[in-house]
């Protein structure tokens, strides 16, 4: 019975030595072949590399301001008779806007007109006897007061008249109407906002320590949500003396054309000063870097070295650089890639270091400095 338990121990032993011992071998062969293993190479756009020169920018935030813009009032206190202005309209200087009444001025400006004229006759006819010395000088001077006081009470009952009638000061588009027929305007009490559209001012503000990079004249672009996908030209005009002491920043006014109108005062906008210096850059497509926190990098296309028994080809080589920049697609890189080379442009997150790769880029995308939203 011993024996028979010996033997069987025995078998037992045996057999598992035998197949841990297939089993090694089966995953010493597994490892072998796993480091002969070659991945296949992968499919990438690339894009060569070149130095290019970008304009000098500055950029900030804005908004729009009329050339000339005012809330007309009412200068005295009168009843409303007439309104001639149509809301949203647009008006030249001097067209009536309102008219208040103005029937007892018009009743005081004819008796006033005749106490002219015979202020007048009196001063002439004064003036004829005094030069026969008929009357005294004293006399004559009295005649010419009394002319010229009611010259003054004409001009006063005139100007009255004139402030009744309101006008348009200047050339513009009308708001809104605040008043109706019938109504009291009070002194001072709003009518319409007349606003003058075209040109337009962009009002923005820059670092004090930019005040030695602009200057009259420069181009700045515009852009604004109101217009999406159009950028606006204008000329800085007037830069303010003074910084502000609480921002340290200096406002900035440009002026641009608006003959369309579609640039209304308030608006916010994005500005962008345009330097007359060009900046050597090396620009790369964005979505050809690889971002992670212990650095940026891009991969560069190489030669595969040659070696016995392997077939020629193309591998990548992970290059950490510094990045500058930012512009449309595009983003400059400051250090790390020299002029000339060809790095992966798309799907650099699937690589590794040393990949083999095959450049097809009949897909590659066209990467713009200033690219523009498709709808799709």
């Amino acid at each position: 019975m011993k024996k028979l338990i010996i033997f069987t121990a025995v078998g037992l032993i045996v057999l598992i030595a035998v197949l841990g011992g297939i089993k090694g071998l089966q995953i010493s062969r597994m490892a072998a072949d796993g480091k002969q293993f070659v991945p296949p190479p992968e499919t990438v756009t690339t894009v060569e590399v070149h130095k290019k020169s970008w304009e000098s920018l500055l950029s900030s935030v804005g908004s729009l301001e009329a050339v000339q813009g005012v809330m007309v009032t009412a200068e005295l206190t009168g009843k409303v008779v007439h309104i001639a202005l149509e809301p949203g309209a647009t008006v030249r200087a001097g067209d009536l806007l309102v008219q208040q009444d103005i029937s007892s001025e018009t009743a005081q400006l004819r008796a006033s007109e005749a106490a002219v004229a015979l202020a007048k006759t009196t001063l002439e006819r004064t003036r004829k006897l005094l030069a026969e010395k008929t009357v005294s000088q004293s006399q004559y001077d009295t005649a010419d007061a009394q002319f010229k006081q009611a010259t003054a009470q004409f001009d006063t009952i005139r100007a009255a008249i004139a402030k009744k009638t309101i006008r348009a000061p200047f050339a513009g588009r009308l708001g809104l109407r605040l008043v109706n027929l019938g109504q009291i305007l009070n002194e001072g009490e709003a009518i319409v906002s007349l606003q003058s559209l075209d040109p337009i001012f962009i009002n923005f503000s820059l670092p004090q320590q930019q005040l030695a990079q602009i200057q009259p004249g420069f181009t700045v672009r515009m852009t604004t949500d109101a217009l999406p996908e159009r950028t606006i030209e204008g000329k800085i005009t007037a830069i303010n003396p003074a910084v502000d002491a609480a921002t340290r920043n200096l406002r900035v006014q440009a002026t641009v054309t608006n003959s369309e109108e579609r640039l209304r005062p308030g608006m916010f906008v994005n500005v962008t000063v345009v330097l007359p210096a060009q900046k050597k850059m090396l620009p790369i497509p964005a979505t050809a870097v690889l971002y992670a926190p212990y650095g940026d990098s891009v991969f560069v296309v190489e030669e595969k070295k040659r070696e016995q028994n392997s077939t020629p080809g193309k591998v990548v080589r992970q290059q950490f650089v510094r990045l500058g920049e930012k512009r449309g697609d595009f983003i400059a890189v400051s250090s790390g890639l020299n002029d000339g080379e060809t790095i992966v442009s798309t799907g650099v997150f699937k690589l590794r270091n040393g990949q083999a790769v095959v450049v097809d880029n009949t897909l590659a995308p066209e990467f713009k400095l200033m690219p523009k939203a498709n709808d799709n």
